[in-house]
């Protein structure tokens, strides 16, 4: 086994995880399920506005309608070796023309403006829980949120 660098402490983890979230032009995976447990994934952009991840996607789509109905997702950004993992729950939903300011905010993050396209939603995603490691000697202290309160 190749040698690690050293784990990294709560608060830097923190610090590198919200650098890594407010990144432009980041992708996040979106895990569902439906309401009789067939699982869902998907990448799509992801911003980071006001603690909150805001996805685009169509109101019509697998995703977006898992999480109306269901109301919870997992979340994973970065590489498998500097990994950001968030469980969130949706707390919101607009049209991509109905919240200007939403609007804004995610088209100044993300790689692409969805505003104007018929059908399409801002779902506004709250986490509950935000794990984050890099490698094995991470592991222990990788949860740096728990029912949506940052720890330590």
């Amino acid at each position: 086994m190749p040698d690690l660098p050293p784990a990294r402490d709560g608060a830097t983890r923190r610090a590198d995880s919200l650098a890594l979230l407010a990144t432009p032009a980041i992708d996040v995976w979106v895990a569902t399920a439906s309401g009789d447990g067939v699982p869902h994934l998907v990448p799509v952009s992801l911003a980071w506005v006001g603690e909150r991840v805001v996805i685009a996607l169509d109101g019509a789509s697998v995703t977006a309608t898992n999480l109306r109905a269901g109301g919870r997702a997992r979340l994973g950004v970065g590489p498998t070796r500097d990994v950001v993992m968030i469980d969130a729950v949706l707390e919101r939903e607009a049209g991509v023309d109905d919240d200007p300011a939403l609007g804004e905010a995610y088209a100044a993050q993300a790689d692409w403006d969805p505003r104007g396209l018929a059908g399409y939603v801002f779902q506004v995603l709250r986490p509950q829980r935000l794990q984050a490691w890099r490698e094995a000697n991470e592991m222990a202290g990788r949860t740096l949120l728990r029912d949506g309160e940052w720890l330590g």
